[in-house]
């Protein structure tokens, strides 16, 4: 058998394994599937509590198995794909000597050719109707799937609805009274807490493996578009994906979705999302078919050192509004460009992704607070969630760390011209310079900005053309530090420029 293995290169060094499972194709092909698993609280009726000694002893381990196990099913799809056939007249055509009278032209591989191709990933059974979670890239694009149950049998599944932006999909076969896993608080797990893995590693069912949360809230990993992973050392493999990760009270606290490798297997770095991203997604794609999301309308980014000086603040924690969309709930509710959100609805704003994901998970109308920092003074905002609309692209968290005689010297702009708006697609009426060239070794050449950005505004002060531009820059002294607001590939970035 020849094994792929789907990779995805991770900050230059590492790659990110969506674990799609083990693939049979017609030529017997396998392809690969990753999991992992996390914690929580709350126990469903009818799911037995399991004690939890100090220290976990194996016999705690084999009572987790227990109830893990029966409730984690192997997931096969079959998708129907086109490919080359094989010409009889091959052998002739790839020769050099007829291929100097016939031509690199004529060289064919045979008539298109249509086959099956199959894979195998895991899935959880959540629901004793037959409720079963598992990974979008498990089941995306299948024309069937198969779920094969611990005790043999074997079901036909319905695709209830997927989210490629979390990488979680529903799948419903027509059963009763089955094995489940209740959901557990993913948001109370602490770094350390054991963790078991159950998937199909390989095509070989029911496998658990052991470890510990290595970390949680991992995020910019370049796996899904929300990201609020569970780090395990808990080995997983492909074939995984879709699994448990469960806690040491056999509650579902994550989906095994990716690992990290340089070889294509295990390395001791595994990801599961977890259950409280999991189980919003379900509860909406069973309810309405879709993912609703919760809107704010702001883009946002992380406060550098630099920043949190140019903003007057005491730390870098929480996140800068970069930009605040018309008539979003941002909007409406007072949020302005330069805010820093600190709270949100009565959680510390770590960072970008972890406002998004809690923003996103928040029902759509209902009323929270924000803290803020504004002009160096600590204030309240009350606003309703709005609903993320489809045509919304997630705000990009793109930074960077922020003329003669100061540090704009080598900065050449110009004005916006209708040809230049439409090569930028920019949104009509967008006011401010564009930046045409850098000088190199000039003082501006190291703060982050890039030919085709919009500068809109310097020093909190807009720039609507080359003249406001050439008085902003006549003001800033020679040894003076310049916040910029750029427009680049349509987001909103504070940037820092220092001398």
């Amino acid at each position: 058998m020849d094994k792929f293995i789907h990779r995805k290169r991770i900050k230059g060094l590492l790659v990110a394994i969506l674990l799609i499972g083990l693939g049979i194709t017609a030529g017997m092909i396998i392809s690969s599937d990753l999991g992992l698993f996390s914690s929580g609280e709350a126990v469903n009726e009818g799911v037995r509590k399991v004690s939890v000694p100090l220290p976990f002893t194996g016999q705690s381990f084999v009572d987790v198995a227990k109830i893990a196990t029966p409730a984690v099913v192997n997931i096969s799809t079959t998708r129907k794909v086109v490919g080359p056939g094989r010409s009889p007249l091959d052998p002739f055509f790839e020769d050099p000597f007829f291929r100097r009278f016939f031509g690199d032209e004529f060289q064919r591989r045979g008539v298109p050719k249509e086959r099956k191709e199959q894979s195998l990933g895991s899935g959880v059974i959540v629901d004793p109707g037959g409720l079963i979670v598992t990974n979008n890239h498990v089941v995306s694009q299948a024309d069937e799937i198969v779920v094969l149950l611990s005790d043999r049998r074997e079901f036909k599944g319905k695709l209830i609805g997927t989210d490629p932006k979390s990488d979680i999909a529903v799948v419903k076969i027509e059963a009763k009274d089955l094995p489940f896993l209740a959901w557990g608080d993913s948001d109370k797990l602490q770094v350390g807490e054991y963790a078991l893995a159950v998937g199909n590693p390989f095509g070989l069912n029911q496998t658990v493996t052991a470890g510990i949360i290595s970390a949680v809230g991992r995020a910019n990993v370049g796996i899904a578009e929300y990201e609020d992973f569970i780090q395990t050392d808990a080995a997983i493999n492909p074939g995984n994906s879709g699994g448990a990760l469960v806690n040491v009270r056999g509650e579902l606290i994550g989906i095994n979705t990716a690992i990290f490798s340089r070889s294509g297997g295990y390395m001791g770095i595994g990801f599961a999302v977890p259950s409280s991203m999991a189980k919003a997604v379900v509860d909406s794609l069973v309810k309405s078919g879709k993912v609703v999301r919760g809107w704010l309308g702001v883009s946002i980014q992380v406060i550098s050192q630099e920043l949190a000086k140019e903003f007057g603040l005491k730390d870098n924690k929480g996140v800068l509004v970069s930009d605040v969309a018309a008539n979003s709930p941002a909007g409406k509710g007072g949020l302005l460009r330069g805010d820093v959100i600190t709270e949100f609805d009565g959680k510390v704003v770590d960072e970008p992704n972890h406002l998004r994901n809690m923003v996103a998970q928040t029902a759509i109308g209902k009323k929270v607070r924000l803290k803020i920092m504004r002009d160096k003074r600590e204030k309240e905002i009350d606003l309703a969630i709005g609903e993320l609309p489809a045509d919304v692209q997630m705000p990009g968290e793109e930074r960077s760390e922020g003329v003669a005689g100061n540090v704009l010297e080598g900065l050449e702009v110009a004005d916006i011209t209708p040809d230049i708006a439409r090569e930028l697609g920019l949104p009509k009426g967008e006011m401010g310079v564009v930046v045409t060239s850098i000088v190199p070794g000039s003082p501006i050449e190291g703060a982050g900005l890039q030919e085709g950005d919009v500068i809109t505004e310097i020093n909190r002060k807009p720039v609507r053309n080359a003249k406001d531009f050439d008085l902003a820059v006549s003001r800033i002294k020679a040894n003076e530090s310049v916040l910029i607001l750029v427009t680049r590939a349509g987001r909103k970035n504070f940037i820092i420029a220092k001398p």
